[in-house]
């Protein structure tokens, strides 16, 4: 609202059309990400969506430091679409992503996990791009919301594994013989070891990375790290 009234000294119905560029890149991408999704990992989609943000704010920043024009009100427009896609490409294969996490008992607490987590983000960022567009400018707000995305996008990169495979290999060291949970394991020196679909659950209470003693978790045969 700001940058289309103030900065280009848009009408109110210039607003209207600024969220629907932002409609239109979310909605086309949606529309597109089934079929990239069955072609593509969700990690290959949504890491560079999330690196794409911080990029995109930041030409937000120069298209606010220089004087308005039709060009730039058109390259705003494209901004706005960009983000609208972006943003769709990380959220929306966010809830295949939890789905492989957690088990169908668990899927109402981890979809409520990431729920409150987004909003909680959205509590702190929504303030700060006010704070920052009335004290420093619009520029200054879009580089410096520029830079969070793009630690949020890094610490992403730096913690999903670029191999992430549903089925693990692990171990589960307590576990006694001729549990239901030990169909098909083997026997090893640590305990009873075998493959499946991974998710967390009351027999596997973090990702493979390291042993654990404690009674229905495992000791890992793989290195992958938390989800």
């Amino acid at each position: 609202l700001v940058i289309v009234r103030d900065h280009f000294d848009r009408p109110a119905s210039a607003v209207s059309l600024a969220l629907a560029a932002y409609g239109a890149g979310s909605i086309l991408t949606a529309l597109a990400l089934p079929r990239l999704l069955r072609r593509f990992t969700d990690r290959t989609v949504m890491l560079p969506a999330a690196f794409a943000l911080p990029v995109v704010l930041a030409a937000v920043a120069v298209l606010t430091v220089r004087i308005p024009s039709t060009g730039t009100w058109a390259a705003a427009l494209s901004a706005w679409a960009a983000i609208g896609a972006a943003s769709s490409a990380v959220l929306t294969p966010g809830g295949r992503v939890i789905r492989r996490s957690a088990t169908d008992a668990d899927l109402p607490a981890a979809f409520a996990a990431q729920f409150s987590l987004s909003h909680s983000c959205w509590l702190l960022t929504y303030p700060l791009a006010g704070w920052l567009a009335a004290g420093a400018g619009l520029p200054v707000t879009a580089m410096v919301l520029g830079g969070i995305a793009l630690t949020a996008a890094a610490a992403a990169a730096t913690s999903w594994p670029a191999h992430d495979p549903a089925r693990l290999e692990h171990v589960h060291p307590d576990l006694p013989a001729g549990h239901p949970h030990l169909t098909e394991a083997r026997r090893c020196a640590h305990g009873w070891q075998h493959r499946h679909h991974y998710v967390i659950d009351r027999h596997h209470h973090r990702w493979p990375g390291r042993a654990h003693t404690t009674t229905g978790q495992h000791a890992a045969t793989g290195t992958r790290p938390h989800r």
